[in-house]
């Protein structure tokens, strides 16, 4: 079999349709003249054509490659992403870039570093300065890029690409992405809406970062702490639980757990349902308005009992408690005013027009209230001040009394000592007299005693006779 001509349209000898000239579409134009051996020939034929063309087409075409279309890597590793390519033949001058996508949807693309052969040089974009290298050898068809200390922005697609002048044909650039992985951060959970009967709220759990995106799966427990099943009409999507028609029953304790490939995070929160009567704005001002009459009850026992004690001092020391204030002063517009000076019609008179005498005479008439006042204030200050005169002079009465038991105490302890000496000269007459008996006892004695003959006096004759009781 032979091939000649190009393009669509081939010159096929042998077989059945030797030296037939038709184009690879007429064959199946064709296809209804022939028996069904002969158009399973024919399709065997058309897909050897077409397979030798696209081969052949492709002879010196450039072909730039990536081993694969994903790569992972932990947040902070240091990464090398390899690059080959196969020109046609030996290039004299080749470029060599690499580029990531735009941060925005349909931007052109970010160049971060590019090689040229000529002068060997390469050149790095700020942004990468002293994160970005690359590992070139043209002869072997090398370029890789070296990435180092990599980041959660550098989760992007990354693209090699090759230029030769005057060879643009075939496959001059390829793509991959880089998957930086990043543990899910630990996820924030909130309540949307208000928690009161009938009400729907929606519990949100978001993670700030986490590569791959993590994804989010809710958990609840009743008030014992006892998993349950979910409403039927209960959704969770992305992080977001939807609970309609609370009740009672719906309060708990829910968790949410963030994971992707490298690990998880949690977050819970609490759920307390409650009348609308009995939210917690409304709550929190019962209880601020019973703390404050509270305090205010104390403070009024406490002034009762600072004042009760203040009488039974006062009662203590003999005086009674007298008020004093002075006299209150008399408002604006309620000055006293002499008898027959009144506005009989209670309006202020000097909206009326009056001549420079009456004007003189009222200013006089209300200079003589004022003085008057004033004088009413001077006296009743006057009474104050004697009255707490008199409590002043009552003080010093008690204090006067007071000291006059020290003052007896004093004197019984001066009489001590002539009580002292009285006694003792009590004592000196005792034992005089003492003394005094046993001399009596003594002539007594000597009186009883016997006498001689001798020694007895003679008896007088006159001496008369002893009369004995018994007689």
């Amino acid at each position: 079999m032979g091939i000649r001509g190009t393009g669509d349209k081939a010159l096929i000898g042998g077989g059945d349709v030797e030296g037939d000239e038709v184009g690879v579409d007429g064959l199946w134009d064709r296809q209804d003249e022939y028996s069904e051996t002969e158009q399973s020939y024919l399709f065997m034929r058309a897909t050897w054509v077409i397979g030798l063309w696209t081969m052949l087409s492709g002879v010196g075409a450039v072909v730039v490659s990536i081993p694969k279309n994903v790569y992972e890597f932990a947040r902070g590793d240091n990464i090398t992403i390899p690059c080959a390519f196969k020109p046609k033949g030996p290039p004299k001058y080749v470029i060599i870039s690499w580029s990531v996508e735009a941060a925005e949807v349909g931007a052109k693309e970010i160049n971060i570093v590019t090689y040229y052969s000529a002068d060997k040089t390469t050149d790095i974009k700020a942004l990468y300065e002293g994160r970005v290298s690359l590992d070139v050898d043209v002869p072997r068809g090398k370029a890789n890029l070296k990435l180092s200390n990599i980041k959660l922005e550098d989760n992007k697609l990354f693209e090699c690409r090759l230029q030769i002048p005057s060879d643009d044909e075939g496959t001059p650039a390829a793509t991959t992405r880089l998957v930086v992985l990043v543990a899910p951060s630990t996820p924030i959970c909130k309540m949307q809406g208000k928690a009161e009967y009938g009400k729907n709220v929606n519990l949100t759990c978001l993670s700030e970062e986490g590569s791959p995106t993590p994804t989010y799966t809710w958990q609840s427990q009743d008030v014992r702490n006892m998993p349950r099943v979910r409403e039927p009409r209960t959704t969770d999507k992305g992080g977001i639980l939807s609970l309609y028609n609370i009740s009672k029953d719906t309060s708990g304790y829910f968790v949410c757990t963030s994971r992707n490939k490298i690990r998880s995070a949690t977050c819970n929160i609490t759920l307390t349902v409650m009348p609308p009567s009995m939210n917690i704005g409304s709550t929190a001002g019962i209880i601020g308005g019973v703390v404050a009459l509270l305090i205010v009850l104390i403070i009024v026992i406490y002034c009762c009992c600072c004042k009760k004690k203040k009488k039974e001092e006062e009662y203590a020391m003999g005086v009674r408690e007298e008020e004093y204030s002075d006299k209150e002063p008399a408002r604006n517009g309620d000055g006293r005013r002499p008898d027959g000076h009144e506005d009989p019609q209670g309006y202020d008179d000097s909206s009326v027009r009056r001549s420079p005498v009456e004007r003189n005479d009222r200013n006089e008439e209300r200079s003589e209230r004022d003085y008057d006042r004033r004088k009413d204030n001077e006296d009743g200050r006057s009474d104050y001040n004697d009255r707490r005169s008199d409590y002043d002079d009552r003080r010093s009465d008690y204090d006067d009394r007071r000291d006059r038991p020290s003052d007896r105490n004093e004197r019984y302890d001066d009489d001590d000592p002539r009580y002292d000496d009285r006694r003792d000269r009590r004592s000196d007459v005792d034992d005089r007299y003492d003394d005094r008996r046993d001399r009596r006892s003594d002539v007594d004695d000597r009186y009883d005693e016997p006498y001689d003959d001798r020694d007895r006096p003679p008896v007088p004759a006159n001496k008369p006779t002893r009369r004995h009781n018994d007689e």
